[in-house]
């Protein structure tokens, strides 16, 4: 059995399919562990989608701010942006079943034997496992509930920016989703700053990327979201996945046990 971890496929079916046969995997054995971003901004959503639940029973996938915004517009009848590319999935048959299956995907997932946690964007340095876990729960109960509507309507935005724990209601869920989703750059108490999407050399006075703080803890993080970072962390423990297959790089497959990479190039 082997357990490998995917970055952000946004739609790269073609891709995705090229890598999974380069893996020679085989769903009645190994298992896929996706780092979100499953969909958008690639040409095929929906194929995607398709594959990966076809594969469902072999696959745990944690769900990405791209993931999380086509929920917000199928069930939270948000207004889609001008880069999307949602719109055969929205108007599929099968589209309920799809997307009812992305909504039960967590957050953050843990895997206890291997001490390894696969989350979207990472976990900030202030964050134990435990607690992480009980937050992204938080937002999960939420997202899958009856109150899912109210959540996606008031999902978006970069406030509050400090994680606290006396923050309720909304902004509690919001800026948890932020770390969970969205973070690359904090300060030194765990502040975000939301602005900045480039490389490690963009970040601003007083930031730094949420992995080159010290954690207390020997966790090891396997996380997708920074592509301009090109794959690279500079930090053993912490992998980065994404790297770039919807913008013309790679699309990144990690065994989990060995720590190797294997990839494919996009030809989208």
């Amino acid at each position: 059995m082997s357990v490998y971890a995917i970055g952000d496929v946004q739609g790269c079916c073609e891709a995705l399919e090229r890598l999974l046969e380069k893996l020679k995997f085989d769903p009645a054995a190994d298992q896929i562990l996706f780092a979100g971003d499953l969909i958008n901004r690639g040409p095929e959503s929906l194929q995607t989608l398709r594959l990966i639940y076809s594969l469902r029973h072999s696959v745990m996938s944690v769900l990405g701010n791209h993931d999380l915004h086509a929920l917000a517009v199928y069930f939270g009848r948000q207004r889609s942006k001008k880069k999307d590319t949602l719109s055969a999935l929205y108007d599929a048959e099968d589209a309920e079943v799809l997307l009812e299956w992305l909504r039960e995907c967590p957050l953050a997932h843990y895997d206890e034997e291997r001490h390894l946690m696969v989350v979207h964007a990472g976990v900030p340095h202030h964050w134990s496992v435990a607690q992480t876990l009980s937050l992204a729960a938080e937002v999960e109960q939420v997202v899958r509930g009856s109150h899912a509507h109210d959540f996606f309507c008031e999902m978006y935005g970069n406030l509050p920016h400090c994680w606290n724990e006396s923050l309720q209601g909304m902004e509690r869920l919001r800026v948890i989703t932020n770390y969970l989703t969205r973070m690359r750059f904090l300060d030194e108490q765990g502040c975000l700053e939301l602005t900045h999407k480039q490389g490690l050399e963009t970040a601003p006075e007083g930031f730094k990327a949420w992995f080159q703080y010290p954690r207390n803890d020997d966790l090891k993080i396997l996380f997708g979201h920074w592509a301009a970072i090109q794959g690279v962390t500079g930090v053993t423990r912490f992998h980065a996945l994404d790297t770039g297959c919807v913008w013309g790089g790679n699309l990144r497959a990690m065994n989990v046990d060995t720590g190797e990479y294997i990839e494919v190039e996009s030809r989208d």
